[in-house]
Parts: structure tokens; C-alpha cells; sequence
């Protein structure tokens, strides 16, 4: 667990300087919260002497003061240590989305969507409890527990130790019951994916369901994966569940003992009754960061878990990618040129097989063949959807590898055969390769696409939303927009 957690560390020691103050803000609220036992415990004391009302008040007092100190303490810990999480999950989240807009199509053909939507939103989640709540609890118990010990030893060392009797078997039952809710929280969060995924096809290809009345069967298809999801849920959450009462109960044998041996001390005016009041005050405090380990462990093992799986998309190198030496093409013409070009999908098929061409800049070239003789194969080797062998096709000259991915993309306007519309206006489709463009370039591309008759009968013409892919559009719109 510990080697998943060292991937979190450039993220923490960029935002130490939140970090660092929220610790200290739980170690000044567990100081303040140590003083609570020992004033109660020499008010105790003092009944038997002859106390004054005004002593009683003055510990009263400081009681309520202390309370106070230690809740803006621990609001302090709370807004910082919350806060800073948030912004962890922010750079994930960014982090997240920019690797996946440096993978090639291939990449997401192996990845389904609502795979990918799954670790965006519940394992970003999952990792923001890890370093939010968790970081703070497990301190906030370490540090508590080390200040109990300590007091609790100084009124008596073998009553501390009779406290403890039940700790080996704390820490074991917390690695166990750790271990298998990481397994099943990873086997959830699976199934999670499972559903977003299907969901996801059945809205996009809600027109081809209905024109072949299959409702009734997507409705079938996503109540088996529902209840796959239900299922691995119910075993999670019993294991989860399962764990606090058994760290309760093993709490309680130690309590029990506590109050037999403390007990006879007393008895035996080994320790005074305030003393015993407070070593119980201290021993109420220990019992929170036993519990605490249970929910802490669990935050780890479901945090960990979800960061496994975003590191799975996250370090993924991107196949097609930027490799020097770059050449910089201030201008591209146009001019391109194919030198026994042979390209070959990763089942072994080929593609292309020793194709070679020159069309110059300007020049207006139509690719007809069969289907699947390579015509959209080779449209996607020129703006480097798919990889070209390298000295195999130039632009201008330059093999197109050795062009920047950015320069090259942008030199090549390419509407694929299933066409794709973001949810925006048409102006801001039309206009998606080039942002800066004015509204009086927008409109001449339209009348050069021939969508010129359509923008008078759209609404709000060029600023008309199109809905999601487009679906207000027809298929012909659809296609002179892209």
C-alpha cells in the first residue's frame, strides 16, 4: 500500500504549505484536548478536601475553555486539510483528462467510455478521501493515542498495559478485514464502469435501438449488469460493516479489564480516584483511535485501490507522440508525396502495401476503392491518427513524423466518416480547428460547405446549439458542419 501511496507525494509536497499548517492545527487541537482529563480528574481530587464553590467554577472555566480552543483547532485542521484535497482531486482531474487527450483513437477502442467516466468521477473520489479525511483521522489518532499513552503511563504502567492487552489482535484483524475490502471496493468500482459504459452506448445508439424496437433487451442487458454492481456492493459493504463491531467487541475486552484492575487499585489506594477518572478519560480517548484505524484502513484500501486504476490510464506513454529531432514548419503548402508506404493493423493485417504517390499543393486528388482497401487507412496516416513507418509519406518534403503533432494536425481539415458535432453552437463546430476565426470567416465557410439555405432556416443561425453529436441536425447538415 505504501509503494501506490509514494505516487501522492509530488502532489502533497506541492501544496505543503497547506499541509504542513493543517498538521499542526491537529497536533495543537490534540494538546489543547489533553488538558480536558487532567482538570477533571484533579476536580475529582479536590471534593475531598475542603473545596470552595470558586474552585469548582475555576475548573469549570477552564474546561469550557479548553473546549473552545480545541474546536477552532479542529475546524482549522478540517477547512485546510479538506480544502487541500480538493485541490489534489483538481490536478488529478486535470491531469486525468490531459493524458487522455494525448492518446491516440486506437487507445480508446481498448478503453471504454464508461470505463474511463467511471475512474473521472468515483475513483477521483475515492483518492480525495485518501488525502483529505484519511491524512487528517490518521494523524489526528496517532497523535491522540501518543498523548494518552503517555499520561495514562504516568498514572500507572501496568493498568496502560492491561489497556493494550488487545491490541495485537486489533492490528491483525484491521489487516485482514483491509486486505479483502481493497479487493472488493477494486471488483466494484469495476462493475461501476461496467454500467457507465452501457449506459453511455445505449443513450449515444438510442435512435438505432428504437428503430429496431430493442428496448426491452437494453432494459434486460442493464438489469444484469445493475445487479452485478448490487451484488459486488453487498459484499463490500458487509465486510465494512463487519468491521467496526469486531473492533468494538476487541476494544471492550480491554475496557472490561481496565475497569477490574483500575478497580483494585483504587481499592488499595495505589492510584487516587481522580487519577482513575482521568486514566479512563485518557482510555475513552484511545478507544476513538482504535475505531479510527478501521474506518482510516478502509479509506486507505478503497483510495489506493481507485489509484491503482487511475494510474493504469494516467501512465500510459501516448503510442503516437512527439519524438526529436523536430523539424518546424512555419508554412505548409500542401505538396504530398508516399515512398512504398505499407501499413499493418496489430492483428497482422495489412492495410497498405508498398503504396506510393505524389499530389501536389493545390492539386485535388479523389481515393476510390473497394471497401477496406485502405482508402480511410491512409486518411488517418497523414494527420498521424495511425503511424506511418518512418521516410514512408512527407508533407512538403518533411516526413510527417518529424513534424510537431500540433503543426501537422492543424495544417489538415479532416471530416472522418462518422461524423462527430459537440454540443455547441454551429459556429463553434464550424470553427473548432481555428478558435481566432472572425464570425465573417464562420459564415463563408458555411456557404463554401453549401450550408448556406440551412443557417436561414435555423433559429438563431450560426449561434443555433446543435445538441449532443448534433442530433438536431440531419445527416447531411451534420456532414457540411464537420
Amino acid at each position: 500500500m505504501f509503494k501506490r501511496l509514494a505516487y501522492l507525494w509530488p502532489f502533497l509536497r506541492s501544496y505543503r504549505r497547506k499541509l504542513i499548517p493543517g498538521l499542526l492545527a491537529i497536533l495543537a487541537s490534540v494538546v489543547v484536548s489533553m488538558a480536558s482529563p487532567l482538570l477533571v480528574g484533579r476536580a475529582v481530587d479536590s471534593l475531598k478536601a475542603d473545596v470552595r464553590t470558586e474552585t469548582l467554577l475555576g475548573y469549570a472555566a477552564l474546561l469550557v475553555g479548553a473546549t473552545l480552543v480545541q474546536g477552532i483547532f479542529s475546524y482549522l485542521q478540517r477547512m485546510i486539510l479538506v480544502g487541500m484535497s480538493r485541490d489534489i482531486e483538481y490536478d488529478l482531474r486535470n491531469r486525468y483528462f490531459s493524458s487522455l487527450e494525448t492518446q491516440p483513437p486506437a487507445f480508446f477502442h481498448d478503453h471504454p467510455t464508461g470505463d474511463l467516466m467511471a475512474r473521472a468521477t468515483n475513483d477521483l473520489q475515492a483518492v480525495r478521501m485518501l488525502c483529505g479525511p484519511a491524512i487528517m483521522y490518521s494523524f489526528g489518532t496517532f497523535f491522540t493515542a501518543l498523548g494518552a499513552l503517555f499520561f495514562m503511563s504516568r498514572i500507572h504502567l501496568g493498568l496502560t498495559l492491561v489497556a493494550l492487552l488487545s491490541m495485537p489482535a486489533v492490528a491483525v484483524s484491521t489487516k485482514l478485514f483491509g486486505q479483502r475490502i481493497h479487493t472488493l471496493f477494486t471488483e466494484v468500482q469495476g462493475r461501476f464502469a461496467d454500467i457507465s459504459t452501457r449506459v453511455q452506448e445505449s443513450f449515444a445508439g438510442v435512435r438505432v435501438v428504437r428503430a429496431y424496437a430493442q428496448e426491452e433487451r437494453e432494459r434486460e442487458t442493464f438489469r444484469k449488469v445493475n445487479e452485478d454492481f448490487l451484488l459486488g456492493n453487498r459484499r463490500l459493504i458487509a465486510w465494512s460493516v463487519a468491521f467496526h463491531p469486531v473492533l468494538q467487541a476487541l476494544i471492550g475486552v480491554g475496557f472490561v479489564a481496565v475497569l477490574w484492575y483500575g478497580g483494585l487499585l483504587v481499592m488499595r489506594s495505589r492510584i487516587s480516584v481522580g487519577e482513575f477518572v482521568t486514566f479512563n478519560f485518557f482510555l475513552n480517548k484511545l478507544i476513538w483511535p482504535m475505531i479510527a484505524i478501521g474506518w482510516v484502513a478502509n479509506l486507505a484500501q478503497r483510495g489506493t485501490a481507485s489509484l491503482t486504476r487511475l494510474r493504469d490510464i494516467m501512465d500510459v506513454v501516448p503510442a503516437i507522440r512527439d519524438e526529436p529531432p523536430l523539424v518546424e514548419m512555419p508554412e505548409v503548402r500542401g505538396a504530398l508525396r508516399a515512398r512504398n508506404l505499407s501499413f499493418a493493423w496489430p492483428s497482422g493485417e495489412p492495410a497498405l502495401t508498398d503504396l506510393s504517390f505524389d499530389v501536389a499543393a493545390g492539386q485535388t486528388v479523389a481515393l476510390v476503392g473497394r471497401t477496406g482497401s485502405g482508402k480511410s487507412s491512409l486518411l488517418s496516416l497523414l494527420p498521424r491518427l495511425l503511424d506511418p513507418p518512418e521516410g514512408t509519406l512527407f508533407l512538403d518534403g518533411v516526413d510527417v513524423r518529424r513534424i510537431p503533432l500540433a503543426t501537422l494536425r492543424r495544417a489538415i481539415g479532416m471530416v472522418p466518416q462518422e461524423t462527430f458535432l459537440f454540443s455547441a453552437t454551429l459556429s463553434d463546430n464550424i470553427t473548432l480547428g481555428r478558435p481566432e476565426a472572425t464570425r465573417e470567416e464562420a459564415l463563408e465557410a458555411a456557404r463554401i460547405a453549401g450550408l448556406e439555405t440551412d443557417l436561414a432556416a435555423f433559429p438563431q443561425g450560426l449561434d443555433t446549439l446543435v445538441g449532443e453529436r448534433g442530433i438536431t441536425l440531419s445527416g447531411g447538415q451534420k456532414q457540411r458542419v464537420a
